[in-house]
């Protein structure tokens, strides 16, 4: 049986993660960020492809898209809630892109899925889905900076 400690400690390991996260895509760091990630990760993107399979052909996505991140930026986060067990993680929350410039990529909030498992004593990411809601009247997306 889990402790109420043990769950405790997970969800501050799952808190930890996901900080690193961000500030490796602030960085720029794709060693960094993958490092995160299990081998067999399969990641729900916000763009095309409709899937992506493999901790190298995401880690190509990230490797391609970042020189088309804002030369200098943070993230923000709001509305994290994680669920955690003994070696099972479930987060979501909404982020957006912030800073001084004034970049496409700071113009919307999107949503984020993590499903993280415990292997071997660390946290990884076995999936994760990317989104932005979208309106069913026009089949358009929705970008908002009010959620």
């Amino acid at each position: 049986m889990t402790t109420k400690s043990t769950i405790a400690t997970n969800e501050v390991q799952i808190r930890q993660l996901i900080a690193e996260q961000q500030r490796a895509i602030c960085t720029k760091d794709v060693e960094q960020i993958m490092s995160h990630y299990a081998t067999e990760v399969i990641v729900f993107d916000v763009k095309p492809p409709f899937q992506t399979q493999g901790k190298d052909a995401w880690g190509q996505v990230w490797s391609e898209c970042l020189p088309y991140f804002p030369d200098a930026f943070e993230i923000e986060t709001r509305d994290l809630k994680i669920t955690v067990s003994e070696d099972l993680a479930v987060a979501h929350w909404l982020f957006r892109f912030t800073g001084t410039q004034d970049h496409p990529a700071m113009q919307t909030w999107m949503r984020v899925t993590a499903v993280c498992q415990k292997n071997q004593g660390e946290w990884q990411i076995l999936h994760e889905h990317l989104s932005v809601p979208f309106d069913p009247e026009t089949s358009q997306a929705v970008f908002t900076l009010n959620p």
